[in-house]
Formats: C-alpha cells, sequence, structure tokens
C-alpha cells in the first residue's frame, strides 16, 4: 500500500523497512536534524501522507540535493518521532496535546506549528443507505452507541456497525472531541466498544463500499464514488451541509479542521526552506489537486 512505504523525492524505493529506506536516502533518523545532512525526515500522520508524498516528489525537482523521506502511520507516531529526534518534520491531523508539548521540551525540543492545509471529515455510508443527513448529535449516539438501528435516524431496520480509524490516528482524535464531545472539555464519552478500529483511510472507504450497514468517517481526499457522503448539520437540523473545499473554506461545515507540519525550533536551513515552499501557491496547487483545502 502507498501510505506504507517510505520513499525518496524523485524515486519511490521499494522497501518495507522505514529504517532502511531512510539510510538509502542519505541520513540517519535524525541526521538532518543535526544540520550534517541535506536529508529530510517526514513522519506521521495517514490524513497527510499522501499530500506530503506529492509535495517530496515535487520538491525533488526544485532542489534535488535534498532528499525527503516520508513515511505514515499516524499523527501520534509523528509527533513521538519528532520528540526522540528520529524525524524532522511530523504530519499531524490534529494539534499537539500540552502532554506531548511537555515531553518535546524535556528532550529540549520546541515545537513550531505550521498549518499547511485544511480538510473536512466527511461521514460516509454504503451507496444503497436512505439516509442522507444526520446532525452532530445523531453522529455522536450513533458512534457511542446510543443509537443502534438505522431505523432511529430515519433508515430501515437494520444494525449500524461502526467504523473509526486507530487511537493513534489525529483523525479518530480529531472525531472523538469535536463530534462525540461535542467540544466539551472533560467530557469522557468514548466510541462504542463494538467499533470497528481499521488501520487506515483506505480501509475506511472499502469496508462503507462493501457493507449496507456501515457508517464511517474520513478526510474528504479519501472519499470516493463508490461510498454516499451524508449532509452533517452544526445548528441542530436547521442546515445541513455537504463536506467541499467551499464548504470548509466558508465555515460552514461543521466537521473540519486544520492539518500541521511540526518541526522543532531552529531547524536546519533545508527543512525550514522545505516548510517555506509547502506554503508556496505553486505547493499549495497540490493541496486542491488531492482533494483537500489550500490554506490561501
Amino acid at each position: 500500500m502507498l501510505v506504507r512505504f517510505p520513499i525518496c523525492a524523485g524515486r519511490a524505493l521499494l522497501a518495507t523497512l522505514a529504517a532502511a529506506t531512510i539510510a538509502a536516502c542519505g541520513g540517519a533518523p535524525g541526521g538532518a536534524a543535526s544540520g550534517r545532512s541535506s536529508a529530510i525526515t517526514d513522519i506521521g500522520s495517514d490524513t497527510i501522507v499522501n499530500l506530503a508524498l506529492a509535495w517530496a516528489e515535487a520538491y525533488a525537482k526544485v532542489q534535488p540535493a535534498v532528499r525527503i523521506s516520508v513515511t505514515g502511520g499516524g499523527s501520534g507516531t509523528g509527533i513521538n518521532s519528532l520528540i526522540n529526534g528520529s524525524a524532522d518534520i511530523a504530519n499531524a491531523s490534529r494539534r499537539m496535546t500540552a502532554g506531548e508539548v511537555a515531553a518535546a521540551k524535556e528532550h529540549g525540543i520546541s515545537p513550531r506549528e505550521v498549518v499547511v492545509a485544511r480538510d473536512a471529515i466527511a461521514v460516509i455510508v454504503h451507496k444503497s443507505n436512505p439516509v442522507s443527513r444526520l446532525t452532530i448529535e445523531q453522529l455522536a449516539a450513533i458512534f457511542s452507541g446510543r443509537i443502534d438501528n438505522w431505523s432511529e435516524v430515519g433508515g430501515e431496520d437494520r444494525p449500524i456497525v461502526r467504523l473509526s480509524r486507530e487511537v493513534n490516528s489525529g483523525t479518530h482524535v480529531y472525531f472523538l472531541e469535536a463530534v462525540l464531545r461535542g467540544g466539551r472539555k472533560g467530557d469522557k464519552t468514548l466510541f462504542s466498544a463494538d467499533t470497528l478500529l481499521l488501520p487506515s483511510s483506505e480501509g475506511v472507504i472499502a469496508e462503507t463500499t462493501d457493507n449496507p450497514n456501515a457508517i464511517g468517517y474520513d478526510g474528504l481526499g479519501y472519499v470516493t464514488p463508490d461510498v454516499k457522503v451524508i449532509a452533517v448539520s452544526g445548528d441542530g437540523g436547521k442546515t445541513f451541509v455537504l463536506p467541499s473545499a467551499a464548504s470548509v473554506t466558508d465555515r460552514t461545515y461543521p466537521i473540519a479542521r486544520d492539518l500541521y507540519m511540526y518541526v522543532r525550533e531552529g531547524a536546519p536551513p533545508q527543512v525550514r526552506g522545505y516548510i517555506d515552499w509547502i506554503l508556496s501557491p505553486e505547493a499549495q496547487r497540490l493541496v486542491q489537486s488531492l482533494g483537500f483545502v489550500p490554506i490561501h
């Protein structure tokens, strides 16, 4: 699967071991952070990984001397890699927690947060499902297990099969906090214990495509025509909005978020130069081409 194979910018490597691939790129983990190498190690969010791959390949034409290794694994993995010095850039589909920032500082790292794109989280069901719209409150009830049957939200008398990303996913964390807990601090609501946790965005799409009882969520850039996208209401059912670049930009779609790259303050020049390029119009055009929302 593409997202599991790290690459060097400009040339894909048929390797499954990240360490071996990073070495092939010309720098040991953390080497770029020390400023002794032109290699950049970029690890983290599976939501961002295909975009990060596209950026790395495009940047190889801009700065051929800078070699970039990109790996997914989830936002938590990327942030932990930045903290322990094995990554120069952590991709994250959620903000770092206070605990993660504190852990970074204990390791002598002051994280710098950069918003690199925006994204809508699309709620998806099987194409045969007659349900077309849901409120945030209904979604919270479904995913927490208080609603178990599609007939309770206007659908057929069928059991609901809940799909989620794994707990290490930034998308999982965002959906838990923004939807199930409604952004309320101190709320301890959890996903229903029978929720099926899937390791990738592609896995959520595939399961929803095949299962007429399923409901899941995914970054908008991963949604295919094989699933049905639900319109969501964030105002108690007064208005329902489909996810799109336009509804993210005008902030009418209620489940939207920023996507981040985290680097250390004082990162080497090649890392700072790469981040500056990602914020350029040239790089932001790739954001739109992959189904995400540019920051400008």
